[in-house]
């Protein structure tokens, strides 16, 4: 599907209602545009069956109260909204972006409390995130910014302002031809992809940034426990940089990113696609659509 998000046909589940695609607009003082008070969440769909759906119905909620925003839908009923777009835009494999945000109301400076709290939920029809990259390898580039403190940030909420740097760093890593970039922490541990948790695979043993600075995926813990299940050490653990170069292979996992290997991080540092993450990769692909 070409062309821009906002000019498509089909539907968007919003407030409680579908509406036609290019009918589902806000406000501009929608106090999320100004402040970034919104949370959301990206899951797929396989084969007519959204994967973790209702786990990810459960974090939005949680994202929202870590921001200080609740969202007047339960989970349950967040799970029958997407049900319901699927189904009205006919798609059996497709991406579900669910999103809840401040809306316009009587406030328009920092604080919002008296704000109406809006639930938007999109799907489309999305192939690999990183395209060839999926089967090839992925090239990252090391982002020059830090995944900070969770003393600054709410850092298990899926938010939309903490991406921020997570665009920066992509297009810096994209005018590099790289396919996305890996972050350090603020103490100069491995951190995260702009979109993605990483692994790293050393005779025959995963190890995995500890997530005490970073969302701890969905697709995360499912890899690290079907890893576990396969009788294969995962050790979450802290990662110096200069740790890198002495790993034999490296992936990537997230709702979008699925399992991707990477081929090299920065200049120095190339890796093989190896049996472990073939292996994961296609045991994942096989659970998803189970």
């Amino acid at each position: 599907m070409a062309g821009s998000y906002e000019d498509r046909d089909g539907k968007i589940w919003m407030d409680g209602e579908l509406i036609d695609w290019r009918d589902a607009k806000v406000h501009v003082l929608t106090h999320a545009l100004h402040y970034a008070s919104a949370v959301f969440e990206g899951e797929r769909c396989y084969d007519g069956k959204i994967f973790k759906g209702h786990e990810h119905s459960k974090r939005l909620l949680k994202s929202g109260e870590l921001i200080d925003m609740e969202i007047p839908w339960t989970a349950e009923q967040i799970d029958a909204a997407k049900r319901e777009v699927l189904d009205a835009n006919g798609f059996t494999n497709a991406y579900i972006r669910a999103l809840a945000f401040r809306g316009a109301g009587p406030d328009m400076g920092v604080a919002a409390s008296h704000n109406p709290v809006r639930l938007a939920i999109c799907t489309w029809e999305w192939g690999s995130y990183y395209g060839d990259a999926k089967w090839q390898g992925a090239k990252l580039d090391i982002a020059k910014w830090k995944r900070p403190s969770p003393e600054t940030i709410p850092a298990a909420a899926k938010a939309a302002g903490l991406y921020m740097i997570c665009t920066m760093s992509k297009h810096a890593a994209e005018k590099k031809g790289c396919s996305d970039a890996l972050f350090m922490d603020y103490r100069g541990y491995v951190a995260e992809a702009t979109g993605a948790n990483v692994f790293f695979v050393k005779d025959g043993e995963v190890h995995t940034p500890l997530a005490d600075v970073f969302l701890n995926g969905l697709t995360r813990q499912t890899i690290i426990a079907m890893l576990k299940e396969q009788g294969v050490p995962v050790h979450e653990r802290h990662i110096l940089p200069e740790e890198i170069g002495g790993f034999q292979e490296c992936f990537l996992t997230g709702s979008a990113a699925e399992v991707t290997p990477v081929a090299q991080i920065g200049e120095d540092w190339h890796f093989q696609v190896g049996a472990t993450t073939r292996k994961i990769a296609e045991d994942y692909d096989a659970l998803v659509r189970a």
